[in-house]
């Protein structure tokens, strides 16, 4: 049964700033999250590599320990994200090194969302930097290593 999703572009605004002498500074909105969640988000930032698809870790703004970005333009991921709420239980998702992501829009996703997780892993990578699911192993992996699985089957 086909499935009917909406792309909403505006899940994870990311704007690049430029600061003097090269540096870049990403700004991005960060997401509200209860204490445990933000404790585990942090943990899995912290192990972020410093390279993705081959672009640098940049500057969050505002500071952030559950956010992250990468390259010009941006690559960037939230943790403890809201539930996409186009996501349903006949939505396809992609499973990489055990865990599922959900992506938008369907045809060429550019906005995937780790999902079946303690807590929604968001990650928004421009058409520039490639194919952009080329990105999920490096990133499923320590989602897997810091983010239990969800024990209900609500996604």
């Amino acid at each position: 049964m086909p499935v009917h999703k909406r792309y909403f572009g505006a899940a994870l605004a990311v704007a690049l700033v430029t600061a003097g002498c090269g540096t870049q500074t990403v700004q991005m909105q960060p997401p509200e999250t209860d204490g445990q969640t933000a404790e585990a988000c942090a943990a899995l930032v912290a192990d972020l590599p410093d390279a993705l698809l081959g672009a640098d870790r940049a500057t969050v703004q505002p500071e952030s320990e559950i956010m992250a970005a990468w390259g010009d333009p941006p690559i960037g991921l939230r943790c403890g994200v809201p539930r996409p709420s186009t996501l349903n239980m006949e939505s396809e998702l992609l499973e990489v090194n055990d865990v599922a992501w959900f992506g938008q829009p369907e045809d060429e996703p550019t906005l995937y969302t780790a999902v079946e997780r303690e807590a929604y892993v968001e990650v928004t990578i421009p058409p520039s930097h490639g194919v952009p699911a080329e990105a999920l192993p490096a990133l499923s992996d320590l989602i897997d290593e810091h983010l239990e699985e969800r024990a209900d089957s609500g996604m």
